[in-house]
């Protein structure tokens, strides 16, 4: 603990990893405002109300947690990221079956790259029109779209915001990627999938004191705490596969006298997948 303590203050000293913590939680805090601004037009107490009828463990409980409670909520990011997790799934499918997005892959190098980053956002934008299109009708249905505004200005309104809200999530998560930590639209999706984590704390804490089983309170912590453990270790396990090189001859040497031969290993991870087959269920799923 000590040693986590120091290194966390060796972090905060370093003034560019600094700017590039707080830039990230700055990109973070933008998103989950985002999170909580509502479509102009829509009654949020009707929705609510319907979603708390409503079971967590569907299909649509499912999309809420991967957007942080926006999809509930009808915000502006009602859609969050997925669009352009599906759409990076369609054009890395494409690059197995279709010769020319093979060649932007494997053979254009940088050139070819920034295509088919281009390629993606423009079919994360033609994912997300449709995609607008079916949560509004979801709107709808629920009767939670206000009477006093005319429905062609709402949809047309909204199916613009809701696009603009995952182009400018897409744009976030870049951004962190660029200048801050990197890694930024599994940042994103990691923050979405946890938002809900204090709230769900809190609600545990207060059943169990309530109930006498303060004890009980902190056994569930310590399994959360041995359970994230655990799944760090399978995530950073290496199975070290040994490999042994003949040591070369420099020179005139003696052949007479035996070389020892070079020791090296295969870094083999254990979970080589990590939380992509997950992510790529979901998007599938959503899409």
């Amino acid at each position: 603990m000590k040693n986590f303590i120091t290194t966390l203050k060796h972090i905060w000293t370093i003034k560019e990893l600094r700017d590039r913590i707080l830039f990230a939680l700055l990109m973070i805090g933008i998103y989950r405002l985002g999170s909580y601004i509502v479509l102009p037009g829509v009654m949020p107490a009707v929705l609510q109300s319907f979603n708390s009828n409503r079971g967590t463990n569907d299909l649509l409980g499912l999309i809420n947690i991967f957007t942080g409670g926006a999809f509930n909520n009808a915000a502006i990011f009602a859609l969050g990221i997925m669009p352009y997790i599906t759409a990076s799934i369609i054009i890395q499918l494409l690059g197995f079956a279709v010769p020319y997005f093979q060649r932007l892959q494997q053979k254009e190098g940088e050139s070819g790259r920034k295509k088919i980053t281009q390629l993606t956002r423009l079919l994360t934008l033609a994912i997300t029109l449709v995609q607008g299109g079916a949560y509004l009708t979801y709107i709808k249905s629920v009767g939670a779209i206000s009477p006093n505004i005319p429905v062609p200005i709402f949809w047309f309104s909204s199916i613009i915001i809701l696009s603009t809200g995952t182009i400018l999530a897409m744009w976030l998560g870049e951004r962190i990627t660029d200048k801050g930590i990197g890694n930024g639209i599994s940042i994103l999706i990691m923050i979405g999938i946890i938002a809900s984590l204090p709230q769900a704390l809190v609600f545990e804490f207060t059943s169990q004191i309530n109930q006498g089983g303060l004890l009980t309170f902190v056994f569930e912590l310590a399994a959360f705490f041995a359970v994230t453990m655990l799944c760090i270790l399978i995530v950073q396990g290496v199975r070290k596969i040994p490999i042994n090189f003949a040591k070369r001859m420099v020179g005139r040497g003696n052949a007479n006298i035996p070389q020892s031969g070079a020791r090296d290993y295969i870094p083999l991870k254990v979970n080589a997948s990590g939380v992509m087959p997950i992510i790529f269920a979901q998007a599938i799923l959503f899409l």
